[in-house]
């Protein structure tokens, strides 16, 4: 069984990891959230209807707060004594704006969300994922890191940056696995956000993802979810480096 640290843990891919974590591994996991109301609803159908609170702990607060993140790493380490991988999935795509009239403080708080809270993370958990014989890192990525998308410069040049910190920590940090997975689009409140706000700025690009939620083709958060919590269980040595989708042929044993 695993100790795990899962950010951005109260919705989406990050519950779904958390839930995926628990009841399929019985991985004892430290879940990170802003929203203390939606990580008490989280305990709650953990512990009342899973019968798995024992194996979770709660931290509120932003990721982009270093105490958080410290808090985090601690209590794993307290109270299980060890910390054998982080999924850094909390993440944020605003400013969705073009680059010529995106505001520079929003690329900030973006990258501070996005990239540094996750370098602040690594670096107070990796004197314990070193000691792990299955030491991870598993980083939520983006299609959009390759592509470039109207409106999306902010989060895809994050995107970008956490898959070579990736590459990077494969090469520095040899005794421990470092993922990037791309998830897909994923049946989340951010997708709900780019079809409600995203056509001002996105152009043709806007239509690809109204039309994949119309046909019912977005993925479910649950499948990149097994997947994250997978590679956190085992993590495939071979592998380290990358960023693979959550539906790649290297990931067919990690998939549901």
């Amino acid at each position: 069984m695993s100790v795990v640290i899962i950010t951005g843990a109260s919705r989406g891919i990050g519950k779904a990891a958390t839930l995926e974590a628990l009841t399929k591994f019985d991985s004892k996991v430290v879940a990170v959230a802003r929203s203390k109301a939606l990580l008490d609803e989280l305990y709650h159908h953990v512990d009342k209807e899973l019968g798995k609170g024992h194996l979770l702990e709660l931290v509120v607060g932003d990721v982009t707060d270093d105490h958080v993140l410290q808090k985090a790493v601690n209590i794993a380490v307290d109270k299980w004594g060890r910390l054998d991988s982080i999924i850094a999935n909390a993440g944020v795509l605003e400013p969705l704006d073009n680059i010529a009239t995106s505001p520079v403080e929003g690329w900030k708080r973006l990258f501070d969300v996005n990239v540094f809270s996750i370098l602040s993370l690594i670096q107070h958990a990796l004197p314990y994922l070193r000691k792990s014989d299955k030491g991870s890192i598993i980083i939520v990525s983006s299609g959009a890191a390759l592509k470039g998308y109207k409106g999306w410069g902010a989060y895809g040049a994050s995107k970008a940056t956490v898959n070579h910190i990736t590459s990077t920590l494969a090469v520095e940090e040899e005794g421990v696995t470092s993922i990037a997975i791309r998830p897909g689009v994923v049946d989340t409140e951010m997708q709900a956000m780019i079809r409600s706000d995203g056509a001002a700025c996105m152009g043709d690009d806007h239509n690809k993802f109204i039309d994949l939620h119309s046909t019912g083709k977005l993925v479910k958060p649950q499948d990149p979810g097994h997947v994250l919590a997978a590679l956190a269980q085992n993590p495939p040595k071979a592998l380290s480096g990358k960023m693979y989708s959550w539906n790649d042929p290297e990931m067919k044993d990690y998939c549901l």
